[in-house]
């Protein structure tokens, strides 16, 4: 039997698609999301339904996005789902989450087994929406999940560990093996739970800054900031801000990142378009 098909739909690798079959790990996955009727549930890439159905069965009605028509056209079928969904067939690389919330009346409670191919992107798309979500819980590819949580000092912490510690507390939940899917991913993969600041603990004036100069930062890792900063900065204006020279970008705090951001917003510096990591 090909290995690509699962309940006679046959995953398709431009979609990145991987669906979970553990009933152990899909029941943990619920409990920890912990869906409670009344609440805004949003799930992203519902796929099969594999977590879908458990999580719907604790509500009266959630939304899910899906970009593949053909589960799209399965999930408005679905005995056991179809009176309860709002399915939206696109891209969630495209989805207005902020107008959606207003129109629940309420922020949303995001989920999803993510495209591995489409997670980082993704959710530096959420986070320009935090102001609309009480909490994220996704399933990552594990190394993904390492990045987000890294702290300074740490070969794994970057750009994403950065702009995702900026908008949201992170907590990882859940080791998931690639038994746990068909057909079964090359990695290892985990659960995370992300939760929105109430107030962002080091605000930038401007998110753009702070995104070009850890780019900037993070294309150049092995440099010391001296070297790979030395075109925003001067060795004196570094030192002021805290820094010591010889620091490579991953010795660098989120505060002081957020720091050496609004100091160029004061300065009115502008920041070359750069190349994402």
């Amino acid at each position: 039997m090909n290995n690509r098909v699962h309940q006679g739909h046959f995953a398709r690798k431009r979609f990145g698609q991987n669906f979970l079959s553990d009933p152990y790990v899909i029941d943990s996955i619920v409990s920890a999301i912990h869906p409670l009727p009344g609440q805004a549930m949003l799930e992203i890439g519902p796929g099969l339904a594999a977590l879908t159905e458990p999580v719907a069965e604790r509500l009266e009605h959630m939304t899910v996005i899906e970009l593949d028509r053909d589960l799209a056209a399965r999930l408005a079928v679905n005995p056991k789902l179809k009176d309860k969904l709002t399915i939206y067939q696109q891209d969630a690389m495209t989805f207005d989450f902020a107008a959606l919330a207003k129109e629940i009346g309420q922020p949303l409670r995001v989920f999803g087994n993510l495209p591995y191919n489409i997670s980082t992107p993704l959710m530096f798309h959420l986070f320009s929406y935090t102001n609309a979500i009480s909490d994220m819980h996704f399933m990552l590819q594990k190394e993904v999940v390492n990045r987000l949580v890294a702290g300074e000092n740490s070969k794994t912490f970057g750009r994403l560990s950065v702009m995702a510690q900026y908008y949201c507390r992170i907590i990882p939940v859940l080791e998931v093996p690639p038994t746990a899917f068909r057909p079964a991913p090359k990695v290892d993969s985990a659960v995370v739970r992300l939760i929105p600041h109430d107030s962002i603990p080091y605000p930038v004036e401007d998110i753009r800054i702070l995104s070009r100069l850890t780019t900037e930062a993070f294309n150049q890792r092995r440099k010391t900031i001296r070297n790979s900063l030395g075109h925003l900065f001067t060795p004196e204006q570094l030192t002021e801000l805290g820094l010591d020279l010889n620091m490579r970008a991953e010795n660098i705090s989120v505060e002081l990142y957020c720091k050496m951001a609004n100091w160029l917003s004061t300065k009115g510096t502008k920041l070359p378009e750069a190349k994402q990591e």
